[in-house]
């Protein structure tokens, strides 16, 4: 929560009274000042939210606006997203990214995007060797866990359990690619 003080724009012109003495020639002047407080509610910091707080997923907040799914992913959830780093694009063939953002694309966008996605609000501690899960686009991802090190179909969870109001996000080293 944020409180911000706001002058009242009558303070915020200083509200200056003058009296002036025919007799003595004095000049008074009075200046007031009135604050008032607003409390402004912050929103609640959704998957989408961290995403675009993190300069490491510019393209990932691109694409996602690209795929309109912006709305969707800041809806009540839960949701856990693998979210693919700027590098993890870079690393796609030449081309690729810039094709997916195309209009014509937008179906295929949205099929990448929603493999990165598991309904539920799945935590590090709750992901298993070999466990597989479901995406909401319909395919499954593999969970390895070798030496502590933790993988989803092959990329390496770099950073984990980023909890939003709405989900938890898994920054992943990797883009998957559904099937």
């Amino acid at each position: 929560m944020k409180i911000f003080r706001i002058l009242s724009l009558a303070a915020a012109c200083s509200a200056t009274i003058f009296a002036v003495s025919c007799g003595g020639g004095t000049t008074e002047t009075t200046e007031t000042e009135v604050v008032e407080e607003v409390v402004v509610e912050e929103a609640p910091t959704t998957v989408v939210d961290i995403a675009v707080g993190s300069p490491d997923h510019t393209t990932l907040v691109a694409a996602v606006s690209a795929a309109g799914l912006v709305e969707t992913l800041s809806g009540d959830g839960p949701f856990t997203v693998f979210a693919p780093t700027n590098s993890a694009f870079a690393a796609l063939p030449e081309g690729t990214v810039e094709s997916l953002l195309e209009e014509a694309n937008k179906d295929q966008l949205t099929a990448v995007l929603t493999y990165h996605v598991v309904a539920g609000n799945v935590l590090s501690s709750d992901l298993s060797d070999g466990q597989v899960v479901t995406t909401l686009q319909g395919q499954e991802l593999t969970v390895s866990i070798k030496d502590g090190k933790v993988m989803i179909n092959g990329a390496t969870v770099v950073a984990a359990d980023l909890a939003g109001s709405n989900g938890v996000v898994h920054v992943i080293d990797a883009v998957l690619l559904p099937k």
